[in-house]
């Protein structure tokens, strides 16, 4: 038997950023009404379906039932109001969604995710808005979910997302994708925006799962956007193929139980071929176009990776030169990290060590689970048994996600039991 609650929430995960673009449009750009009204459809599905039926295009009945409820809401708030105020309301409402197909082919239109995310991302925003703002209202994530990513409370969280919406409101920031000549102060915003969706979901910074598959389907599906709209943008189609490069190892990189599978134990078969081929040629694309940034050191990382037929073939002296470069093109302890145990694979686990006690000592990392986890791995090689243990310790003091808590529990009861 189907279960409606089950279709609705793969609705939501899929879909959801979609109705909230097209119903922003509708509803001249009121971010807040257009979240309002979808999430009324919702609700409306959660009573309905299980009496009636699940219908046959779920999402497609989600926006008609989204329309009808922005047109209610129209004509309640205009009954103060003159007659013709109202129905110029509605009438605005009414053709701004008349060209969406009633069925499936809704979800076709681009349009709208593309307004969305240039909006969420115009540079009067904060970098934090920005991402906040497309992780809620493209992505569906509640406030509480967000705030635990940005480590702030839900509270303060609202009050970030108010202030970004009252500012699009107040600063009449147009709900359009720029025309060419903007088009280059906002896609630095837009590119690092995809990117922390995107990474949101490959490594969860929270919850029960490493994985947000979800997250990192809805920023490549962006990144195809973006990349369709600026095909002769070198960096959009590395950040494009890094995706894919990233995303193409996702079956592999989770055990049936749900646990942490590190790269060097993943079943290579299990990656996906197709994704991987067509990551390392939007790669060479970018490389032909004159890529040189972050995004395309990390895609290069990425397909150093992919091109390795087993885990002793991966060519860890290149690897770690090119963090090397990345450390200087995007500074920064997380980067530092990385370089770290790229060294340590190249050149053994003290130079490794080494570099990882400088950067503990500066303090930068000082809540980060990986920095201790990465730690007591070196020492775990070196032999260093009690001081791996209490690393281990530190890092499951910090961890948040419960399968990489599970692989830090198993690793200590590996150094007991030896």
């Amino acid at each position: 038997m189907t279960d409606p609650a089950a279709i609705l929430e793969r609705v939501h995960r899929e879909d959801y950023g979609r109705l909230v673009a097209t119903l922003i449009r509708a509803l001249d750009g009121d971010f807040s009404a257009a979240e309002e009204v979808v999430q009324e459809a919702f609700t409306a599905a959660l009573t309905q379906w299980p009496r009636e039926g699940v219908p046959r295009e779920p999402a497609a009945w989600l926006m008609r039932a989204a329309r009808n409820k922005a047109v209610d809401r129209a004509r309640r708030a205009s009954r103060l109001g003159t007659r013709v105020g109202e129905l110029e309301v509605v009438a605005r409402i009414e053709q701004a969604l008349a060209p969406i197909p009633d069925g499936a082919g809704w979800q076709s239109v681009p349009d709208d995710s593309l307004r969305l995310l240039f909006t969420c991302c115009h540079p009067a925003l904060s970098s934090e808005s920005q991402v906040a703002l497309a992780l809620r209202c493209l992505c569906g994530l509640t406030t509480e979910e967000i705030a635990r990513a940005f480590l702030v409370s839900p509270a303060t969280l609202a009050q970030r997302l108010v202030r970004a919406q009252r500012k699009i409101r107040t600063a009449r920031i147009p709900y359009v994708v720029p025309e060419p000549e903007a088009l280059a102060e906002r896609t630095e915003g837009v590119l690092h925006t995809l990117y922390l969706v995107f990474s949101e979901g490959y490594a969860a910074t929270d919850g029960p799962a490493l994985l947000r598959v979800d997250l990192c389907e809805e920023a490549l599906r962006l990144a195809r956007l973006a990349r369709s709209l600026l095909p002769r943008d070198a960096e959009v189609a590395s950040l494009h193929a890094l995706m894919l490069l990233h995303h193409a190892r996702r079956r592999a990189r989770v055990a049936a139980d749900g646990g942490l599978v590190l790269l060097d134990r993943q079943d290579r078969t299990l990656w996906d071929r197709e994704q991987l081929a067509e990551g390392l040629a939007e790669l060479e694309a970018a490389l032909a176009m004159g890529a040189r940034g972050g995004y395309t050191v990390q895609a290069a990382i990425a397909a150093l990776h992919a091109q390795a037929p087993r885990a002793e073939d991966t060519d860890w002296a290149q690897i770690a030169s090119l963090y090397e470069r990345l450390c200087v093109l995007t500074p920064g302890p997380v980067v530092a990290l990385n370089h770290a145990a790229a060294v340590a694979m190249a050149r053994g686990p003290a130079q490794g060590l080494a570099l990882v006690d400088d950067l503990e000592a500066s303090g930068r990392l000082a809540d980060y689970h990986l920095l201790p986890a990465a730690r007591a791995d070196l020492l775990r090689r070196l032999g260093r048994v009690a001081e791996a243990a209490a690393a281990y310790r530190r890092a499951l003091a910090l961890v948040r996600t419960a399968p990489e808590r599970r692989f830090l529990e198993e690793r200590l009861r590996e150094l007991g039991a030896g």
